[in-house]
């Protein structure tokens, strides 16, 4: 039993109400290989996908792989990036992130979790979100919006993130992990916001441990 009176939710019910508002949890970066994704989940960091995706396609153009980037200059890639903000420091980080792939993987991207980690301005959350969305392995990335959504639901009470996606994980069958990881952040990306959370016309409304407390307010 949560504060608000309300019992705890199990997670298999939230995915499958959440299946209904989000039948395609999509990965909302648009990317066509992993090391597309990795640099572009990198520019993302406070930032929106719509602003890395449309600054991407010319990255890309001129850098198509590792072994281009990584020969490129942080001066030649702050041009292309600029409206993702902080572009020069992004712009450093991304060409020595591409010159450790080139000379430490041979120009490709690891699909192991130890080996990401240990690249340039690679987290735990940047090497999950590669793992499952640009090799399809199983992997839980928890972001603000899974963190928030997670702590809403009372699925957690952790505000560390590593805790957060061990409990996420021990909730959900591993086949699991990459959709209902996906709908979290997108439910807490468009409904779950932050500021006003648009709880009236939310799916789990009825269920949800949190409702009593922000249902009330104006959408």
């Amino acid at each position: 039993m949560t504060d608000s009176g309300r019992p705890s939710p199990p997670l298999d019910l939230i995915l499958e109400k959440l299946s209904v508002s989000i039948p395609d949890p999509r990965m909302e970066l648009d990317c066509s290989n992993a090391f597309e994704l990795l640099v572009a989940t990198v520019l993302s960091a406070q930032s929106t996908d719509r602003t890395v995706n449309a600054v991407t396609p010319g990255l890309f153009r001129r850098f198509p792989d590792a072994r281009a980037l990584s020969g490129g200059k942080p001066s030649e890639v702050e041009p292309l990036i600029r409206a993702t903000g902080f572009f020069r420091r992004k712009s450093e980080q991304i060409v020595r992130l591409a010159l450790a792939i080139q000379e430490r993987f041979g120009g490709k991207v690891p699909p192991r979790m130890e080996d990401l980690v240990t690249l340039p301005g690679v987290g735990r959350k940047t090497a999950s979100v590669v793992l499952a969305h640009g090799f399809g392995i199983p992997a839980v990335p928890v972001d603000t919006h899974v963190m928030r959504v997670s702590r809403r639901l009372s699925l957690t009470v952790s505000e560390d993130p590593e805790r957060i996606e061990e409990d996420l994980k021990r909730q959900m069958p591993e086949s699991s992990w990459i959709s209902g990881s996906s709908r979290l952040l997108l439910h807490g990306r468009y409904v779950c916001l932050a500021k006003k959370p648009l709880c009236n016309s939310c799916v789990l409304s009825e269920i949800c441990p949190s409702f009593p407390l922000f249902g009330s307010r104006p959408t």
